[in-house]
């Protein structure tokens, strides 16, 4: 940050006021997340990250509207401070209320829930806190320090290299644009409509066991593997017994076969793994752990069919495998067999065991000890104890047959079996019973590849709804990552247009002037063009993360069309001061100018604060590190707009100014 204010500006001490701003804003964000019992995690640091761009952008445009005055007139210390308070009062309420704006328009953030709003409610405090402070600095203390730290000379803007080359290569650009204000206009609509061409392009985004651990060990990439079957001894834990978990720790990239990708990796092992009633779903083990807690999916997708019979359900779910093994990018699919769980039952004659002087817990105890087993003492061995546990050989329990023999001693003394006071046989019956809604339930799992999620249940949907014959009083709901994403996406619907009312309000507060608020707001689509593309060229999905994003550079354009505006409307009260002095009404030519000096002779702090934003977002957007999933896609649409929107801000806005102007003056 410091370095691009001495490039621009070539003076160190104003660089120093810049950087100076910013520790003082991040601690006051500390503060506050420390009074709230915030953590210092990835994401509330990632807020602060994500904030720095836009936290300097305040001092940057205050200190370079005080180099234009000391290049009018040159400093000294009698006049120190009276030319601090000119500058600071010409751009301090545009900066305080744009600063302002950028912190309001992170509202919808606060209300996602769920597992969405834990994870980006500590992003959004801390960018919010960040913002606040900075907003506050901006027309408090940075006036003061500029006071103390800006002295001597400056280089005049048209003397500084860089600033001569964006000057020189900016002009002509503008001169033509106003020149043809029309065709600028719909040049610009043009660049909008095939500019989102990539929108539909982009998806939106949540005995065995040791012949399976051997097979996937075998794989080079493999570094260990470990497989769990069955489930803790807790409630919490929602892995059904038939669910085998392995965990897959692969070695690092630089060691993986030539050409060799995470997906071609998990086609390898698909081929390889493959066990009759078996399906694979290859997936990252935390993330499945919560999705799992959260909805009971543990695959990207899954299908809930609910209803009053077990049998019925599970009809349906097999129904459900045979649409969806054909549908475009489904990996794998399977249906759970609710109805299909085999019991062995020992039904107890009363009146057989009556006649030998037995109840039915004599029985039952019989039939508990010699499957189950009972502890009949414990070891000692140091610290620890053992329980031994005494039961029947497995000879004599490893069929219904064979535990019909179970001998039984009569409280006379007589030896009978089993089957002389219970029938023993195999039941039909569920293996476990779901119930959600107070309803039976039947999960079906989808593993998906080569697809985003939304676009893949969209296509799913349609498909099931057209082949899936339901009958009455049961129905299908979809969940899995998909639940989290509708559930964010209906609630977005109606905060960002109730943010964008407060920005609209705060707007209004500053220009006074519903035109104005138009010019900015309806410039805005033009800006979310270059996010679009750097999305698509990055291959990322909509999302949370991405709408994040895109709510932060919201923000952070309106702020940068406040800056043009403010010094278009300084330069237009200036034509109509000297216009009034003449007593003359101003001509085409001189408005023409006026917007020309405007924008032209103000390129240098759009440029700062555009450069420093996006200095601070890249090495975020290029991080690879844990949690670099989550807030590369924040910045990246930050990034991708911020470059659009210098287009917008240094053409198309003044532009639309000129012709708004240019209707005034006629009238």
């Amino acid at each position: 940050m410091a370095l691009i204010c001495v490039i621009f500006l070539l003076h160190f001490r104003s660089s120093l006021v810049a950087v100076i701003s910013l520790p003082l804003g991040i601690l006051t964000a500390f503060i506050v997340m420390y009074w709230q019992g915030i953590n210092a995690n990835i994401m509330s640091l990632g807020g602060i990250a994500i904030a720095i761009g836009a936290m300097i952008d305040g001092a940057i445009v205050m200190i370079e509207n005080m180099h234009k005055h000391m290049e009018r007139t040159p400093l000294t210390p009698e006049n120190r401070w009276k030319i601090v308070a000119d500058a600071a009062s010409e751009v301090g309420p545009a900066l305080f209320f744009s600063l302002l704006i950028i912190t309001a328009s992170f509202l919808p953030v606060f209300t996602l829930e769920a597992q969405e709003g834990r994870m980006f409610s500590p992003l959004a405090y801390t960018k919010t806190y960040a913002m606040a402070a900075s907003a506050a600095l901006a027309v408090t203390v940075i006036p003061v320090l500029m006071g103390y730290f800006i002295r001597g000379k400056v280089v005049a803007e048209g003397k500084n290299p860089i600033n001569r080359f964006l000057v020189a290569g900016y002009l002509p650009l503008l001169k033509t644009a106003l020149r043809f204000p029309k065709i600028t206009l719909l040049v610009a609509v043009l660049i909008f409509f095939v500019g989102i061409w990539p929108v539909n392009k982009i998806g939106s985004e949540f005995i065995l066991l040791q012949q399976t651990d051997k097979l996937i060990a075998t794989v080079p990439e493999v570094k260990t593997v470990f497989g769990k079957v069955g489930r803790a001894e807790t409630a919490t834990d929602p892995a059904p017994l038939t669910m085998i978990e392995t965990f897959i720790q692969l070695k690092p990239k630089e060691e993986w076969r030539e050409g060799m990708t995470t997906e071609k990796l998990k086609k390898e092992l698909d081929a390889l793994v493959k066990f009759p009633g078996l399906t694979n779903a290859w997936v990252m083990p935390i993330k499945t752990r919560i999705d799992m807690l959260a909805t009971g999916i543990k695959t990207p997708v899954g299908i809930k069919v609910a209803g009053e019979d077990l049998k019925e359900i599970q009809k349906i779910g097999q129904r459900l495998e045979q649409i969806l093994k054909d549908v475009p990018g489904t990996a794998s699919v399977y249906s759970e067999r609710v109805a299909g769980g085999r019991y062995i039952k020992v039904d107890i004659q009363r009146a057989k065991a009556a006649r030998y002087g037995l109840n039915i817990a004599d029985v039952q105890q019989v039939v508990a000890t010699a499957i189950g087993g009972m502890n009949v003492t414990q070891t000692i061995e140091g610290l620890e104890r053992y329980p031994v546990n005494l039961r029947y050989p497995q000879d004599y329990r490893d069929s219904p047959e064979q535990l019909s023999l179970l001998p039984i001693v009569t409280p006379g003394g007589q030896r009978i079996a089993l089957a002389d006071v219970a029938d023993v046989y195999v039941e039909d019956g569920p293996p476990a019973i779901k119930s959600e809604n107070a309803r039976l339930n039947g999960w079906t799992f989808v593993d998906i590849e080569g697809v985003d999620v939304g676009s893949y249940v969209e296509h799913a949907m349609g498909i099931v709804q057209q082949q899936l014959d339901l009958p009455a009083g049961y129905s299908v709901s979809w969940s899995g990552q998909y639940e989290y994403m509708l559930r964010a996406k209906e609630k977005l619907t109606y905060v960002v247009p109730l943010t964008l009312v407060i920005i609209i309000v705060l707007l209004y507060m500053n220009f006074r002037n519903f035109v104005e608020i138009a010019i900015i707001l309806g410039t805005l689509p033009l800006a979310v063009i270059g996010s679009i593309w750097l999305m698509y060229l990055l291959n990322y999905n909509f999302s949370v993360a991405v709408a994040v994003g895109f709510i932060a550079l919201a923000g952070v354009t309106v702020e940068i069309g406040i800056i043009m505006l403010t010094y278009l409307n300084q330069s237009y009260r200036g034509l109509l001061d000297a216009c009034h002095k003449r007593g003359v009404t101003p001509l085409r030519e001189e408005l023409l100018e006026s917007v020309t000096q405007g924008a032209g002779l103000r390129v240098r702090p759009v440029m700062m604060t555009t450069v420093s934003t996006i200095a601070g977002l890249l090495p975020i957007m290029l991080s690879t590190g844990t949690g670099a999933e989550v807030v590369s896609r924040i910045a990246a649409p930050m990034v991708g707009g911020m470059i659009s929107a210098v287009v917008l801000t240094l053409l198309v806005l003044p532009v639309v100014y000129y012709l708004w102007r240019m209707h005034s003056l006629k009238e």
